[in-house]
């Protein structure tokens, strides 16, 4: 009997035992299902920027390549053998500076020879002149002696021309290149020998689409750089093709850069093009950083006013946009959003809608994230 009712005991016991232990694995999880419900987690630093309507300058983006507003790559138009290189790389040259001497020696001997015919000739004629003046020659003989002199005047102005073509001369004022050649070469006609290029004027050749055709005028404003985001320079509008290529469906165009003193930009560099177009007034804009793309479409973090457990707190709500022209590290909003509203320009990889967050524009929050990042925070 008593065996009975220890071995009773001990069961109703056990049972005890394991009922507690599962209540109490049910009131832990719950407690800590309640901690964690309730517990408010630390406001996300990010940074802010205000919603504004802004006058919106628009202008239509191209590439386009720099070259100088005269150009050349010099060559003779004569044979001969280099007698003299009178430039040296990079040197400024002024108009009608003799640049490569070739070899004139013969020329220079037959010219005496064709002036004294020349000057015989002329006597001749001058002979024959009087004597028909007079009555005692015939208009043949004049008509011969006037042929002879002019025969004799043509080979003299041949024999000068030549000459002249021996001695390549700069065509206009600018900077010269590398000699392509050395004292004692043979050259046939044609052969370059140097570029030439005038640095204080350039354009630059860019195409516009077809749609956008119609919006570029002669004379409009342009900006230029060698950076998209850096455009220094400034330029007009002096052509465009009057007709679109049917290959790329895109137009020529043609602009002059107005100062190019300091020599930055150089023939054949690749620049950024933006032709300006007629200002557009209140354009709402926000910095690029606060646009998030999704596969959803593009949205802000907007930061409004909470009250949460009594405080008054500041919550980040996520809210969809339709973009619309960037430029300059700024972006047009078409809606979703009004003037005057705050959002998030940076550290929204952290954030998630109805999260608190601190405004702190003095800290580069995109630092912050890759030092957390860094440390596996």
């Amino acid at each position: 009997m008593k065996r009975r009712l220890v071995v009773g005991l001990v069961f109703t016991l056990a049972i005890l035992l394991c009922a507690g232990l599962i209540w109490f694995n049910f009131f832990r999880d719950k407690m800590i299902t309640q901690f964690f419900a309730n517990m408010q987690q630390p406001p996300q630093v990010i940074s802010a920027a205000k919603v504004e309507a802004k006058t919106w300058t628009p202008s239509i983006s191209a590439i386009g390549t720099a070259k100088a507003a005269n150009g050349v790559e010099l060559a003779f138009e004569t044979p001969g053998i280099v007698k003299e290189i009178k430039f040296k790389a990079n040197q400024k040259i002024q108009k009608g500076d003799v640049l490569v001497q070739l070899d004139d020696t013969v020329e220079r001997a037959d010219i005496q020879d064709v002036q004294a015919n020349v000057k015989t000739a002329e006597s001749a004629y001058e002979r024959a002149r009087t004597l028909s003046t007079r009555g005692y020659g015939t208009e043949a003989n004049l008509d011969q002696a006037s042929a002879l002199l002019a025969a004799a005047r043509s080979r003299l102005a041949r024999l000068e021309a030549t000459i002249e073509q021996k001695a390549l001369k700069a065509p206009f004022s600018g900077v010269i290149g590398i000699p392509r050649v050395d004292v004692g070469q043979y050259l046939q006609p044609g052969s370059v020998i140097a570029s030439f290029q005038d640095l204080d004027s350039m354009k630059v050749d860019f195409t516009v689409p077809e749609q956008m055709a119609d919006q570029v005028k002669l004379d409009q404003e342009v900006r230029l750089g060698v950076s998209e985001t850096d455009l220094p320079f400034k330029g007009r509008v002096i052509g465009k093709d009057p007709r679109v290529d049917p290959k790329t469906r895109l137009v020529s165009v043609q602009a002059l850069i107005e100062d190019n003193k300091s020599r930055a930009i150089l023939p054949g560099q690749f620049l950024h093009v933006e032709v300006v177009l007629p200002e557009q007034p209140n354009v709402i804009t926000v910095p690029q950083t606060a646009v998030i793309t999704s596969l959803y479409g593009d949205y802000v973090y907007t930061i409004d006013q909470e009250e949460r457990a009594g405080n008054q707190v500041q919550v980040a709500k996520q809210v969809f946009v339709k973009t619309g022209r960037r430029r300059g590290g700024v972006l047009e909003v078409l809606s979703g959003i009004q003037p005057g509203q705050q959002v998030v320009a940076s550290g929204q990889n952290k954030l998630q809608s109805g999260a608190t967050v601190k405004i702190d524009n003095t800290i580069d929050v995109t630092k912050l994230d890759a030092t957390k990042l860094a440390n596996g925070q």
